[in-house]
């Protein structure tokens, strides 16, 4: 499970993880308790957290947004 902490975009960062078709991983929405967003993984959750964060800085409104992405 990996976890996303952004106070801002949440719904927009859950459909893009949701709609991710990269093949090396699959986000499966699972809950939001508070600013996290807590998604079920395939494959390795270190290497899941760093592929969300990319896929989120990649938007247009990625790059300036303040988040945080954890495997737990």
């Amino acid at each position: 499970m990996i976890t996303i902490a952004s106070a801002m975009q949440q719904e927009e960062i859950k459909n893009l993880l949701e709609s991710y078709d990269g093949g090396d991983f699959t986000y499966t929405f699972k809950e939001k308790k508070g600013i996290k967003l807590a998604f079920d993984v395939t494959g390795d959750k270190e290497e899941a957290a760093k592929k969300a964060k990319e896929i989120i800085k990649a938007q247009p409104w990625g790059g300036v947004l303040f988040f945080q992405a954890a495997a737990v």
